[in-house]
Order: structure tokens, then sequence, then C-alpha cells
């Protein structure tokens, strides 16, 4: 197997586990609300912490993997991934599972980037969009798997068994790393920018968890505003301080790229709103609509097994579009089918429902995949190190602010409400406000040049070769028209 295939589905182990143990644990929330004594909408906290651990710790993986070797680092976070998956299935309180969770964020803030620049910096620009989605197919089968097995687990054994699953992959992950992995590392690494990491890590920290538990009755409103107020503060600290360093963990000076800034603004708005897609529906399902969290898990597969679909026409899409025709109308086309999930009721027929995800996940699969690689193609090789980790950073910020934002619509709905009880109604204002933030995003890719990545998508290529073709039939053609004519004179 040639490496244009074999270092992505490597890469791909570790998303595998990753994104299995996200979905997972969206199908089974109210089962782990119930056992441990907290209601499903507080125990959000399980996933904002995650994600807000990964934004913390993700401005650092470039730097260690340039320091100690990518392949060293990326079996170690597989390991630490492990660890703090055995401390959720061990948990008995919010407190023990967020603490878990947040150590599995350290673990997933290395793998992911890590893996993807072993990928960047392995694979030619022209291979980049089939490597990605090589690399993003066997790691879309842990969503559609996820939800049915988290929920046939969750309905037929225990919740904490979840958890366990991760343990045989995450060894089979490390294994193929050490044996295939070939410990890339930077000859002169950068000098690590400690100060920066400290002060962007409180500012992210601050201001994510301050808006995750904004609502919720957990903490004082005085100690969210304080959170909040905090992170803002050294937030702008970071900013001025980035400035004046020559090696920042952030590198916001990255974002002069074009297609570097319209991945980093469109896809943070359009993640915000797909973000929080996981999170609502298996709510709605198993809360609203009263399914098991098993028959809930088959329902909600569908929205993965349609990414699935997409992957292998998603190179063959965007060389014959482009990158900014495709993602510009894709990305309403995607909020439209996020949007219709406000109007299921417990009255709309299962496979109705299953259709509409199915075709709305082939979409969002084919956005992703295209705002994922366009990142990158302005970027040079010495900056691959920073570029990754500053997408990294916005990925993981904008899933975060998702589910945030998901749930905070859900909270505002009860209260207009005026109940204390989770119902179907209390989820449609929810759908349609996430959909609308992600159709906002199709104004920053119809922003970005007519010919915005053609040197990764192969269609300037095609262009070009087309024209030389035309051409050349042409003067075949007027060749042909003269020898025939000269030959009747003859």
């Amino acid at each position: 197997m040639n490496k244009e295939r074999l270092i992505p589905l490597i890469v791909a182990a570790a998303l595998f586990m990753e994104n299995m143990d996200a979905t997972v644990i969206a199908t089974s929330l109210p089962a782990i609300a119930a056992d441990i004594g907290t209601s499903p909408l507080t125990l959000k906290l399980a996933i904002t912490s995650y994600l807000l651990s990964l934004a913390v710790f993700i401005p650092a993986s470039g730097w260690t993997a340039d320091r100690f070797g990518a392949r060293t680092v990326f079996s170690a976070a597989i390991a630490v991934f492990m660890v703090g998956s055995i401390g959720c299935a061990l948990s008995q309180s919010i407190t023990d599972f967020v603490l878990a969770r947040i150590l599995q964020g350290l673990g997933g803030a290395m793998m992911t980037p890590v893996g993807r620049l072993v990928l960047l910096r392995s694979i030619d620009k022209s291979a980049l969009v089939g490597a990605m989605a090589w690399m993003t197919v066997p790691a879309l089968i842990g969503p559609v798997i996820g939800p049915p097995l988290g929920g046939f687990i969750t309905t037929y054994f225990s919740w904490h068994w979840i958890f366990l699953i991760n343990i045989p992959i995450g060894l089979a992950g490390i294994f193929f790393a050490q044996r295939y992995i070939d410990p890339i590392r930077s000859e002169n690494p950068e000098r690590f920018d400690l100060y920066g990491l400290v002060l962007a890590g409180i500012g992210l920290a601050g201001i994510a968890f301050g808006l995750s538990v904004a609502g919720l009755g957990l903490l004082p409103w005085q100690v969210v505003v304080a959170l909040i107020a905090i992170g803002t503060i050294s937030m702008t600290l970071y900013v001025l301080h980035a400035r004046r360093t020559a090696s920042p963990v952030l590198d916001f000076s990255l974002l002069r790229l074009t297609t570097l800034r319209a991945s980093m603004t469109g896809g943070f708005l359009f993640r915000l709103g797909i973000g929080a897609l996981p999170f609502l529906l298996p709510l709605l399902m198993q809360i609203g609509f009263g399914l098991s969290p098993f028959h809930s898990g088959l329902v909600t597969f569908a929205s993965s097994a349609g990414a699935m679909g997409m992957k292998p026409l998603a190179a063959r899409i965007i060389r014959t579009f482009g990158f900014r025709k495709i993602m510009t109308i894709n990305a309403l086309v995607s909020s439209v089918f996020l949007a219709a999930c406000a109007l299921f009721t417990p009255a709309t027929p299962l496979l109705l429902i299953m259709i509409i995800l199915l075709v709305g996940g082939f979409f969002r699969s084919l956005q992703f995949t295209a705002i994922n690689t366009v990142a990158y193609a302005e970027v040079e090789t010495a900056q691959m190190s920073r570029a990754t980790t500053l997408v990294s950073v916005g990925q993981q910020l904008a899933i975060s602010a998702g589910v945030a934002i998901g749930a905070f619509a859900v909270e505002s709905t009860m209260a207009w409400h005026g109940t204390t009880t989770l119902g179907a109604d209390d989820f449609a204002p929810a759908f349609v406000v996430v959909a609308v933030m992600s159709a906002l995003s199709a104004f920053f890719f119809w922003r970005m040049p007519d010919d915005a990545g053609s040197e990764i998508s192969g269609r300037k290529a095609i262009e070009i070769s087309s024209k030389k073709g035309a051409a050349g039939a042409a003067a075949k053609t007027a060749t042909e028209e003269t020898q025939t004519a000269r030959d009747q004179r003859l």
C-alpha cells in the first residue's frame, strides 16, 4: 500500500476511537445522568469539558511533535486517552466524570493534530484531498457504529462498558503507530512559548467554560461573569504577546492567508451549528420521543452513514466545481437539512427522519472535507505545525460553543414555556438557531477567490489541460484542412 493510503489509515485509527467515544457518550447521556444523579443538560459539562481540554492543550501539540517526534507523541496521546476512558468508567459523580473527560481531552489534544501534521508533511499537496478522504473514511466508522453500539450497551448492559471498548482499540493504535509511522522530528525546534500557552489556556478555558455553565445554576452568576471576564482579558493579553514573539503557540499572522482565513472564520460558524447536532438529536429521540438508547442510536447513525457515502466522491466533486462554489452552496444546503430537524415530532415516521439525516450527513461530510483541506492550500511546509495547531483550536472551540449554544437555546425555550420538564417541543428553536448560524458561513466562503485552493483540488490543472487539448484539436483540424485544400489545388 502506498503512503497516500497507509499513513491516512494509521492516523484514522485514533480518529476512529475519538469519534466513536464522542457519539457513544451523546447517545448514553440520559442514562449516565440518571445514574450519577444529575440532569442531561447539566451533563453537557462532560462534553464541553472534553472539548475545552482539547482547545487548551492543542496549542502545545505542534511544538511537542517537533521536539519529541510525532510517533512518540502520537502513541503517548493514545495511552493518555485510554487512561481517561478508564477513569470515565469508574466515575461515581459528575465531578469524577468531568475530570476524567478532561484527561481524555489531554490525550485527544495530541492525537488528532499530530496525526494531521504527519499527514501534511508526508503527502504532496496535489494528493491531499484524496489523502484527507482516506483518513476520514475509517474515522467515520466510529460515528456510524457508535450510536447503535452505545445504545445497545446502555440498554442491555451498563453505560460503564462504553468507555472500556477504547482499550483494545487504543492498544492496536499504539502498535501500528510504533511499527509504521516514522519518528518525524524537527531538527531545529522553535523555542517553546510557555508564557503564551498559559495566557491562551486561561483565556480559552475562562471563556468557553464560563459560557457552558451560564444558566445551569451550578455556579453563582458572579463566578460565571468573572470566568468570562478573566478569559477575555487573558486572550487580549495573549494577542498583544503574540505580536512580540517570534514563535507564538497560536500564530494569528497565518490568517493573512486567504484560504486559511476563510476556513477558520466560515468553518467556525459552520461547526458552531453542526456541532450541536450530536448533542441535541439523541436527547430529542430519547427524552422527547421516548425511544430507548438503542433505538435512538439506530436512528441517529443514519447521519454518519450518509457522511461515509460522500467520502469516495468528495475529491471528484471538488475537482469538478472548485472549492469556492462547492463550499458556498453546500453550506446553505447543509443548513437546510439541519433546520429540518426542527420539524421532527413524535408523529414523524422514523423512516422519514432517517432519510433526512442520511441526506444531510452526505452534504455535511462534503463540507467538512472541503473546509479541512482548503485551510492548508497556501501554507508553506515550514508553517504546517503552526497551521495545524491554529486550525485544530478553532475547530474544537466551535464544536464546544455549538454544544453550549444548543443547550442554552433549549434551556431558554423551557423558561419561555414556563416548565422544568424537558419535552419534544423544547428542541425545535434550538435546531433553527444553530442552522441559521451554519448558513451564515456561506458569506465567508463566497468571498474566496474563484481559483481558491486550485493547487490542491486539481481544478486549475484540468482547465489548462482541457484548453491545451482544445487548442491542439483546433490546430490539428486546421492542418488537415490546409492539406486537403493543397491536394485539391494540385
